[in-house]
């Protein structure tokens, strides 16, 4: 039998561990796999007129990313306190609303903080749970923080 996912949203932005000690903390009641999804998106500059375009990122932007997305995950599991929840972790190349909610079909529920702010240039929330509030494939929770700038 297929154990049941919660799809978190995570970018780098203290939010997005909120929301994934939440998830965390449910799946534990749930007996759930937590799939904890990174969207990115290169950003291209153009080089000159006969040339194109070129990736303005870092030389390895998923590197990089990996390595926010290990960072959030070891940080969320030490609060949560809950070893024995199962951890996915999915780094995907897209939109940030469109690829949570393709990762989210056939999920138990979406979460996301209620903000994001990119950590990195390649990375992209924003107003993404305002977005995805409207078409999200599953039950949808936008973990408030309480953070400072919750305003």
């Amino acid at each position: 039998m297929t154990k049941r996912r919660i799809v978190v949203g995570v970018e780098g932005s203290g939010y997005d561990r909120a929301a994934l000690i939440w998830a965390i903390e449910e799946a534990h009641h749930r007996d759930a796999v937590v799939e904890v999804v990174t969207c990115y998106s290169p950003t291209y500059v153009p080089a000159a007129p006969d040339l194109g375009y070129v990736p303005l990122d870092s030389f390895d932007l998923l590197s990089e990313v990996e390595k926010m997305q290990s960072e959030v995950i070891e940080s969320a599991v030490e609060c949560a306190d809950h070893p024995d929840v199962e951890i996915r972790k999915v780094v995907k190349k897209g939109r940030a609303a469109d690829t949570l909610m393709a990762a989210a079909e056939g999920a138990a529920m979406l979460v996301v903080g209620n903000r994001g702010r990119g950590g990195f240039a390649g990375l992209r929330l924003g107003s993404v749970s305002q977005s995805i509030a409207h078409h999200s494939p599953c039950p949808l929770v936008i973990v408030r923080t309480g953070l400072a700038e919750d305003d």
